[in-house]
C-alpha cells in the first residue's frame, strides 16, 4: 500500500510540473508588422477600420493575429467585428392629390357611392364627378376628401393637413384605406383642431396613421354638417431597408496567363471575396466571362520523427528551440464557379457604357481564374487584365489603457486568438448611444499601399526559453529523484516487515 501511495504521489508531481505554463508576455517585437495609430479625441474606446493592406498581410484570414499595444508595449484588450449589413430607416414624405367628396345634405355620412371616378392607366385619380342621377350640386354638401397617395411608396405613419374653416374648434373624421376604390379598410378616427384664446393660437394638424401602405385614403367628417376645406395633404413615413456593409478594395493584383483566354490571380490568404473588378482598357470591347475560385491548402510533410514523437517533453523542446517546420506541400481543390457575366466597354454618342464588376459569393478562396469566350474577341492583349478584389471590411475596437502612441501589430503565424466579444469589451450602462463613446483611430500616413513582409530574422537560440525549460527539467528531475527515494524507502520498509514476519 505504501508503495502504491508513493508512486501515485510522484506521478501527480510530474503531471503538475509538465502542466505549468511557460509563456512570456507578448510584446510588439514578436510581430513582423507594426504600424503606429493616430487617435482623435479623448475616449475610453477607439474604433479602427481595417484596410485591405492589413487584411492582405495578416497571418490568418480571420485576423486572429491582430494585437494593439500602448507606448509601454502592453497588449490592450480589443474586439473585432466583421462587416455586416446594417438596418436603415429613411424618413420619406410625399404630397397627396386631393379630391372633394359630396353627398346629399340628409344622406348618411358614409354614403359616397353616387360618384363617377375617372382614373388613368396607372390607377391615378383624374377627376371625381357627381353621378348623372344625383341631385344638383347646390343640394349637396362637402362630406369628406379622397386622397390619392400615388407617389407614397412607403408605409404611411402620419398625415399632415393644411385646412381652413370659418369656425374654430375640432374637426373629427373617420379614416379608411383602399387600393382599388371599391374595398375599404377602416383605419380609425382622426382629429384636427384650431383654437384661439387671449391672443394665443393652438393648431393640431397631424394625424397618426397605422404604418401600412395604401393607394387611397378616404376622410369622412363625423357629426359636423360639412367637412372643412383642405388645401393640401402631406404623407410622412419611414422606409426601412438594409444597407450593405462597406467594401475594402485591394490594390491591383498581378495575374498570369495560363491558357488561351484564361488567367489566374493568386492571393496571399483564403479570403471571402465579395466583388471582383476587371479593368477593360480598349473601347468597344465585349467578352462573356466565367469566374472560378479554389482554395489551395498547404499541408506539412510528416517525418518519421513526427510519427514517433508524442505530446510530451520532446515536442515542448522542439517549440523552445524554434525548430523550423518541414517544407510545406500544397493540395489543390477543384475549381468552383463563382460568377459569370459579360465584361464590356462600349462607346456611344452620349458617353460610355462599362460593365467591369462582378459579385462573388463570399466563399474563402486564394486563387481566382478568369475565362472569357474567344468568340467575343477577348479583353484585348495577351497580358492578364488588371484586377482588384474587395470584401466586407472589419472594425477593431480597443480599450485605451496606458499612454499613446498606440500601435497595431500583426503577421505572427502562431499567435492565438485574443479578441473579446464586443459586449464583453464594452459593458452595458445607462448610456444607450455607445457611438458617442468611441474615438477614431487611423493608420499613419506612412502606411504603404501594400505592406512588404519584413526580412525573416536569422535563426537564433532563444536563451530565455531555453533557461526556463532547463529550470523546468531540473524541477522534474528533482521530483523524479524524490519519487525514486520514496519508492526505495517503501520497498525497504516492506522487506523489513517481511523479514520480521518470518
Amino acid at each position: 500500500m505504501k508503495h502504491c501511495a508513493g508512486w501515485k504521489f510522484a506521478s501527480l508531481l510530474v503531471i503538475f510540473a509538465l502542466s505549468l505554463p511557460v509563456q512570456a508576455a507578448e510584446n510588439p517585437d514578436d510581430y513582423p508588422y507594426k504600424i503606429v495609430l493616430q487617435t482623435q479625441g479623448q475616449a475610453r474606446w477607439y474604433r479602427l477600420d481595417i484596410p485591405m493592406s492589413v487584411q492582405w498581410s495578416a497571418a490568418h484570414a480571420d485576423l486572429r493575429d491582430l494585437r494593439v499595444f500602448n507606448a509601454a508595449g502592453e497588449a490592450l484588450p480589443y474586439a473585432l467585428t466583421a462587416g455586416a449589413a446594417r438596418h436603415t430607416e429613411t424618413r420619406r414624405e410625399a404630397a397627396a392629390r386631393l379630391f372633394p367628396l359630396y353627398a346629399e345634405a340628409d344622406a348618411p355620412v358614409t354614403n359616397t357611392a353616387d360618384l363617377s371616378i375617372r382614373r388613368d392607366a396607372e390607377g391615378m385619380v383624374i377627376e371625381i364627378l357627381p353621378d348623372a342621377d344625383s341631385p344638383a350640386k347646390a343640394q349637396r354638401q362637402l362630406r369628406g376628401w379622397l386622397l390619392d397617395t400615388g407617389a407614397a411608396d412607403f408605409p404611411l405613419e402620419r398625415l399632415d393637413l393644411d385646412w381652413r374653416d370659418a369656425k374654430e374648434g375640432f374637426q373629427r373624421f373617420s379614416i379608411e384605406a383602399s387600393d382599388d376604390l371599391e374595398h375599404w379598410r377602416y383605419w380609425g378616427k382622426g382629429q384636427v383642431a384650431r383654437l384661439n384664446f387671449n391672443g394665443e393660437a393652438i393648431e393640431q394638424n397631424e394625424i397618426r396613421l397605422p404604418g401600412h401602405k395604401a393607394r387611397y385614403l378616404r376622410l369622412l367628417w363625423l357629426a359636423a354638417p360639412e367637412a372643412a376645406t383642405v388645401n393640401a395633404a402631406r404623407l410622412v413615413g419611414t422606409l426601412a431597408g438594409e444597407e450593405a456593409a462597406p467594401l475594402v478594395w485591394s490594390e491591383t493584383l498581378p495575374g498570369e496567363r495560363v491558357g488561351e483566354g484564361e488567367f489566374i490571380w493568386r492571393l496571399p490568404l483564403a479570403l471571402p471575396l465579395t466583388r471582383l473588378r476587371i479593368r477593360v482598357l480598349e473601347d468597344n470591347t465585349l467578352a462573356p466571362v466565367v469566374i472560378s475560385g479554389r482554395f489551395q491548402k498547404a499541408t506539412a510533410e510528416k517525418t518519421p520523427d513526427d510519427n514517433r514523437r508524442g505530446a510530451g517533453i520532446n515536442r515542448l523542446l522542439d517549440r523552445a528551440s524554434a525548430r523550423r517546420p518541414a517544407a510545406p506541400r500544397t493540395r489543390e481543390t477543384p475549381w468552383r464557379p463563382l460568377a459569370r457575366g459579360v465584361a464590356y466597354r462600349l462607346t456611344e454618342a452620349d458617353g460610355e457604357r462599362v460593365q467591369d464588376e462582378f459579385d462573388l459569393p463570399a466563399q474563402p478562396v486564394n486563387q481566382l481564374r478568369l475565362q472569357f469566350d474567344l468568340r467575343g474577341g477577348g479583353l484585348g492583349g495577351d497580358a492578364a487584365p488588371e484586377a482588384r478584389v474587395a470584401l466586407h471590411g472589419h472594425q477593431l475596437v480597443f480599450l485605451a489603457r496606458g499612454s499613446a502612441p498606440y500601435q497595431l501589430a500583426f503577421g505572427r503565424a502562431d499567435a492565438p486568438p485574443a479578441a473579446l466579444p464586443l459586449a464583453t469589451l464594452i459593458p452595458p450602462d445607462n448610456d444607450n448611444d455607445s457611438s458617442r463613446r468611441f474615438g477614431v483611430a487611423r493608420l499613419t500616413d506612412a502606411l504603404p499601399a501594400s505592406i512588404t513582409p519584413a526580412p525573416a530574422p536569422e535563426e537564433t537560440v532563444d536563451w530565455k526559453k531555453v533557461g526556463l525549460w532547463l529550470v523546468l527539467l531540473a524541477g522534474v528531475a528533482l521530483l523524479l529523484g524524490m519519487a525514486f527515494s520514496l519508492l526505495r524507502a517503501a520497498s525497504a520498509a516492506d522487506q523489513t516487515e517481511d523479514d520480521q514476519a518470518k
